[in-house]
């Protein structure tokens, strides 16, 4: 059974850091496009960034760019989102999801969220001072 945990949430001061985490069990990473996603209070969820296993491409939207990052993926079952400089309008639910594949393919990882297969339970950021 394919479970997604995210881990690494918390409090943090504006501009300060945090590494989220996104353990996935149940099958082996490898051709898998992998996105972060959050949702604010009263917010809709929205793309934050993602990464397609096969090439190691990534993308972020441009509230993120410069300053969310997906380290490089070491065949491992963990994918990492690295938040530096957050801001207060960066407080959300982030969850990470899966969007399957099963052979290598060069496609753009995309950031809506119908495209996305499995779903992990959420980890809460808070910035604040």
């Amino acid at each position: 059974q394919l479970q997604l945990v995210e881990s690494g949430g918390g409090l943090v001061q504006p501009g300060g850091s945090l590494r989220l985490s996104c353990a996935v069990s149940g099958i082996t990473l490898r051709y898998d496009i992998i996105g972060w996603f959050r949702q604010a209070p009263g917010k809709e969820r929205e793309g934050v960034s993602c990464i397609n296993l096969s090439d190691s491409s990534t993308y972020s939207t441009d509230s993120v760019k410069g300053r969310f990052t997906i380290p490089k993926h070491n065949a491992e079952n963990t994918v990492y989102l690295q938040m530096n400089s957050l801001k207060p309008e960066d407080t959300a639910v982030y969850y990470c999801a899966v969007y399957r594949w099963r052979t290598y393919h060069s496609s753009a990882c995309p950031m809506g969220g119908e495209f996305y297969d499995y779903w992990g339970q959420g980890t809460q950021v808070t910035v604040s001072s």
